[in-house]
Formats: structure tokens, sequence, C-alpha cells
């Protein structure tokens, strides 16, 4: 059984349509890139994985679990699905470690030390650890992504989303985030990534889901991104290799 198993999605925001009857499996440990332009629908389908968004036809299921039943215990879900945003959102108030340690101690009610050596577990994967009693605003933008990332972890969940991490950051900080994603991937961490990094796609994800007008236009493995099938795909790889 997949990991994640999409079927036949539909999403609107009133009378736009987002998503059209997507389909789409996922496997343990795989990585799987979604790529394509603005409006796409690409973080939607994110979001509605994680249960962040209804959907009004169709079916996700995470794990077996049916995200979209009328009574789906969300917060259970989002222990097994993390997701990274583009924007950070770490409490600026907290350490590093604290910003780590909070969801762990208070939606899983693990002890803080053991919190606190998972915050310490994390961050080494990440390469922070040297960072554990920073605050957010002593680090830099790539830093707070990784934190960000490593928030997730210590959740310890299945499969982990990542909504364009690394679009607000400078391209000297760029490098650093995707680096702490091929650690995780060589780890075996399942992940979902929507993503512009062309070069970091064809270098990591297993698959390429190309998505356009809310539709999966073209999918195959990450050679695809060499051999496009399709005219819309070709002109997008043109428009951001360009």
């Amino acid at each position: 059984m997949p990991l994640v198993e999409i079927r036949e999605v539909d999403k609107s925001f009133g009378h736009l349509h987002v998503l059209k009857r997507v389909s789409l499996d996922v496997a343990e440990g795989e990585i799987v890139a979604i790529i394509g332009r603005s409006g796409s629908g690409k973080s939607t389908l994110l979001r509605c994985i994680n249960g962040l968004e209804p959907i009004q036809g169709g079916t996700i299921r995470v794990d077996g679990d049916l995200v979209n039943a009328p009574k789906a215990d969300l917060r259970q879900l989002r222990q097994k699905v993390g997701i990274v945003f583009q924007s950070y959102n770490l409490f600026p108030h907290l350490t590093v470690e604290r910003n780590i340690t909070l969801a762990p101690t208070v939606v899983k009610r693990i002890a803080l030390d053991e919190a606190r050596r998972v915050a310490h577990e994390v961050l080494r994967q990440v390469g922070l650890e040297d960072k554990i009693a920073a605050y957010p605003d002593q680090l830099s933008g790539g830093q707070q992504q990784r934190v960000a990332i490593a928030r997730s972890l210590a959740m310890h969940p299945k499969i982990m989303l990542f909504d364009e991490i690394t679009s607000a950051l400078d391209p000297e900080l760029i490098g650093e985030v995707l680096r702490a994603l091929e650690r995780l991937a060589a780890q075996g961490m399942t992940m979902l990534l929507v993503t512009h990094e062309i070069g970091f796609a064809k270098n990591v994800a297993d698959r390429v889901v190309f998505m356009h007008e809310g539709e999966i236009w073209e999918e195959g493995p990450r050679s695809t991104l060499d051999r496009p099938q399709t005219p819309e795909l070709v002109n997008f790889l043109g428009s951001v290799l360009s």
C-alpha cells in the first residue's frame, strides 16, 4: 500500500477550480518533486494532504487513514505528516531548543528531557546542533529554515511536505537548505516537495510530477526533466532554466 494515496481529488475556492481529479501515489521512502507554474495547484495539493484544506471530491489516504473522513482526527494525522512552508514560522521569543521541544511536549506529552535529546538529534540532522541555545533573530534565513525542518522532524513524521521552502531565501542560503534535504533523503525520509529548484529535483527526486492548470500533466522519473514529453513542460523548463 502506498504511504500516500490520492484518488480523483477535486478542490475549488469558490468558482476557481484549483485541483481537477488529481491522482497520485507516494511510496514509503520515495522522494517526489512537484513542479509547475504559480497557480497550477501544487501548494494546494500539499495543504490538502495535511488536512489544512478540505476537498470537494475524491479521497486522500495517509498511512491508510482517510484524511477527508467526516470525523478524521487531523491532530493525529499531523503527527504523521510534517509540513514546512516558505515562511519559517518560528516563535521569536523562544530559543531554537524550545521551538523544537514545544510540540513534542505539548502534543505528544513527551518528557522534557527526552524532547531535548530529540532536539539535539534533529538539529544534528540539519547541521545546526551548535545553534540550540540561539534565538531565531540570531540566525540567517537559511538557518531558520533548517530549524523549521528540524522542528517538524522532532515529531517523527512518516512523510515530510515541503512547500517552496527556498523561495524566500537569498541565493547563497538556498544551498545550505538543499544540503539539509539531501541528508534527509539519504536517511530514507519520504518527501513530497513543491520546488522550483530543477537541479535539486534532477539530483535527488525519485519521481517528478509536473502540474499544469490544476492537473497532473506529466509524471515520471527524474530523467523526465531531460526528456519532457509535452510542450507545456518544455515551455516551463525553458522559463525556469533560462
